[in-house]
């Protein structure tokens, strides 16, 4: 397959992407298990088998305080990460959502 041809291939099919919104509710997906570690935390998925690194113990914090709080920000303030941050930590649960670590807990959704 040509260079052209799999760049076509790959812009037809982008992988989507999910957004963590500061004023939702997340939660750890049921399938997942956090190991905590000196750096933060393994998170292993037990259904599709994926492992995550969480390099900071703040953002194992955050992912743990997501089921009690009743949004994003809420867990964020709890966990005393600075509002500055929030952007970088909301990309972060980003991130573990697209690779199913994290659910949204609307209805509906995953």
């Amino acid at each position: 397959m040509s260079t052209a041809a799999t760049a076509t291939v790959l812009e037809a099919d982008p992988v989507p992407r999910i957004e963590v919104r500061l004023e939702d509710g997340w939660r750890l997906n049921p399938k997942v298990a956090l190991r905590p570690e000196p750096f933060g935390a393994l998170a292993y998925h037990f259904g599709n088998r994926r492992l995550s690194f969480l390099r900071r113990p703040e953002l194992v914090t955050v992912v743990r305080a997501l089921a009690e709080a009743p949004d994003v920000r809420t867990a964020l303030a709890d966990a005393g990460i600075p509002e500055a941050q929030w952007a970088a930590y909301a990309g972060a649960l980003s991130t573990l959502a697209e690779s199913d670590m994290i659910h949204s807990r609307k209805e509906g959704q995953r």
